[in-house]
């Protein structure tokens, strides 16, 4: 039997805070969710300013790059390259700022950000998991 690492309450509340952390230096109003490897949430943080869609959006990423085990910058540039089918694939956060919280090369959770730019997202998110790396 296989066993496997998972993140805790104390994980996601780091990834959490760390997150925001990086987000405020920057003056970025962004949601940050966190998932387990199933894309199921465990934290959600919408910073003041944050529009209204942002929280929804963050969490599909996060759902997206732990059903996909990757970040979800590679399924946005798959259908930019002209992959279009992948439209039809059963996620709905293919754009950047999803990404995957690896312990020894396995999804053990998973971070999605969404309020800013691509690269600032996915900037948030890698921040975030600095914080439990």
């Amino acid at each position: 039997m296989k066993t496997k690492s998972v993140l805790t309450l104390t994980d996601v509340n780091a990834i959490l805070d760390a997150a925001q952390q990086e987000a405020e230096a920057n003056g970025w109003a962004v949601t940050i969710a966190v998932a387990d490897d199933g894309g199921h949430l465990l934290g959600l943080r919408r910073l003041d300013g944050a529009a209204p869609m942002t929280p929804g959006v963050a969490s599909e990423k996060a759902r997206s790059a732990a059903l996909g085990c990757k970040e979800t910058q590679v399924f946005e540039e798959m259908i930019n390259g002209g992959r279009n089918a992948f439209l039809s694939a059963p996620m709905q956060g293919l754009l950047s700022g999803g990404v995957p919280v690896l312990v020894d090369g396995q999804v053990a959770g998973t971070v999605g950000v969404s309020g800013v730019k691509p690269d600032q997202d996915v900037q948030v998110a890698k921040a975030g998991i600095a914080a439990v790396s």
